[in-house]
């Protein structure tokens, strides 16, 4: 008897609590998609408030009607959507679900500066939850607890009236088509100033919150019918191993070095003005300043700078097609992938491949992450692991870094490579001063100076049986605070080039310049030549000798050094 009394003790607090309809008068359902349609428009796109208010030509009466006429057509385009799901047990959800979408992406477009669009959709549905842990901070929580939980407790706990099934059809299509029609009839009159700012300001589309999130979930959800994810071309097929390889005294080894958020500028070797790359400037290595991206994430960057399609054509694919990888390892080579971060986006999928992000290892891990010197532990065993026969002919390992993954950049840096102090330790970048943020991230590019380095030694080490040398490329660059713009991701024909210029430095062991016939004084020729992520495929298949009819060599960078 004392449990039934209990459930119902409990069940008639719930009930008081979420709909006390002794105690409020009950609302028409019209009222409710009105009120939350107005707080989405105002309160949950001040960001977009902001920019427009920055914009010239807007920062006087005639900018403040517009602003006024823009926000009214969110709120119309938002009250038509949400007039769609006012059912009785969908109503309240779906402007939940609203709340807690506008109120995030306030967040996020306000700390960070960021827009939200397919490519950012994508990165968000792939974060790993070591990645969400670095972006949650008391500043998050008390932004979504005021644009979202209260008003949904509010929501929640307010009685709507309930109409028949014929009437409240008839509610909702009256709702949407007064919606449609405000929408219309004010887009109309603001026509002129509208076109112009979109036209001229692209990234404003991307700032209207959260229709700019649900645009991207339905860009997502059509892709299917624009390009069919199930079929996965082959490459290459004709693939081989060149004139080189029968007369070769050792095989090739290659690593290449897959950076993570790495920014061209904060590199020494680039003429820096920090000594951000100490050890690598002892190296004879070459370090290409004109390179440039793919994309500003690493879902569209890694998949396009793998294929052989260039950025356009990667884009504008109606189907996928192998990668680098697969055609190295039909090729006859011995391939394997390590990774230290949020996974291969796909590329390493049928090759041997390891995760080492997880790994316990003291003092190359720790807060459920590893240093990028995991990497290369027990890196001759899982070598020795691949098929005898392979290795033989010649290896490729492909290392993943964790490199200057922020907002916690302070995380990426082991205390011995903390040489620029004081650094930002927060994840809410905007707390920090510029000297710090800057401060921590020129410590991940110490550290990975440090790690490419190590890697070199470590080449070095295998010349005895191979012929060793790297290339390391970052994925993409790295906003921080420019402009008030932070992290990466921003469409890639609005992304500022901190964002898509990229670190690209190559390192040839005697041996492999004299089994390929180049060398790396006639590399440093062509240091500002401008080369992109585009050549990626190109270059190492050619670096490698690899013959394919896939192959380009007016895309080879290295092409131009290599004697006939």
């Amino acid at each position: 008897m004392s449990s039934l009394k209990l459930f119902r003790t409990t069940e008639f607090a719930l009930s008081s609590f979420f709909s006390p309809e002794r105690e409020r008068a009950a609302l028409h359902p019209v009222w409710v998609i009105v009120l939350a349609s107005v707080w989405i428009a105002t309160a949950c796109n001040l960001a977009l408030w902001q920019q427009l208010a920055r914009l010239p030509g807007l920062d006087n009466t005639r900018g403040l009607w517009f602003g006024a006429g823009f926000a009214v057509m969110i709120a119309a385009a938002t009250s038509a959507l949400l007039s769609l799901l006012a059912w009785r047990w969908t109503l309240k959800p779906a402007i939940t679900l609203f709340l807690l979408a506008g109120a995030f992406g306030a967040y996020f477009m306000l700390s960070y500066g960021v827009v939200i669009d397919t490519t950012m959709m994508i990165n968000v549905l792939q974060t790993n939850p070591r990645e969400v842990g670095d972006l949650v901070s008391w500043r998050m929580l008390g932004s979504v607890l005021v644009l979202a939980i209260l008003p949904a407790v509010w929501l929640w706990r307010k009685p709507l009236r309930r109409l028949t099934f014929g009437r409240r059809l008839l509610v909702n299509t009256m709702a949407f088509i007064a919606s449609c029609a405000v929408l219309v009839g004010v887009t109309a009159i603001l026509y002129k100033d509208v076109s112009s700012v979109m036209r001229n300001h692209t990234q404003m589309r991307y700032l209207i919150n959260p229709l700019n999130s649900f645009y991207a979930l339905g860009d997502i959800a059509a892709k299917p019918l624009e390009r069919n994810d199930s079929v996965l071309l082959p490459i290459g097929e004709d693939a081989h191993l060149g004139a080189s390889y029968a007369t070769q005294s050792k095989p090739p080894l290659l690593l290449l070095v897959l950076g993570e958020t790495g920014r061209a500028g904060n590199f020494g070797l680039n003429g820096y003005a920090r000594a951000t790359t100490p050890e690598l400037a002892r190296e004879d290595v070459v370090s290409l300043r004109n390179a440039w991206s793919c994309g500003t994430s690493t879902a569209s960057a890694v998949p396009c700078m793998f294929s052989p399609l260039g950025r356009t054509d990667f884009e504008a694919r109606k189907v996928n097609y192998e990668g680098l990888l697969d055609v190295l390892q039909r090729a006859g080579l011995a391939v394997l992938w390590i990774d230290n971060q949020a996974g291969c986006k796909g590329v390493c999928d049928r090759v041997p491949h390891v995760d080492t992000s997880q790994l316990k290892v003291p003092g190359l891990c720790q807060g459920g992450e590893c240093f990028d010197a995991i990497m290369l532990d027990k890196i001759n065993e899982r070598i020795a692991a691949l098929p005898a026969a392979a290795r033989a002919k010649g290896v490729v390992v492909v290392m993943h870094q964790m490199g200057s993954h922020g907002p916690a950049y302070y995380k990426r840096s082991p205390a011995a490579y903390k040489k620029f102090l004081p650094e930002c330790t927060s994840n809410n970048l905007q707390d920090c001063d510029r000297e710090q943020l800057v401060n921590a991230y020129d410590n991940t590019v110490l550290y990975t100076d440090h790690f490419l380095a190590s890697s070199i030694e470590w080449l070095k080490t295998q010349e005895q049986q191979y012929s060793p040398a790297m290339i390391y490329v970052a994925d993409h660059g790295e906003s921080l605070g420019e402009n008030n713009l932070y992290l990466h991701g921003l469409p890639y024909s609005i992304a500022p080039d901190v964002q898509k210029h990229v670190p690209w430095i190559t390192w040839l062991s005697p041996s492999f310049q004299q089994r390929d016939k180049i060398t790396t004084a006639c590399l440093k020729r062509q240091l500002d030549a401008p080369v992109s992520q585009d050549n990626y495929f190109h270059s190492v298949l050619g670096l490698l000798d690899v013959q394919t009819s896939v192959y380009q060599r007016s895309m080879d960078i290295y092409a131009g050094c290599a004697k006939p």
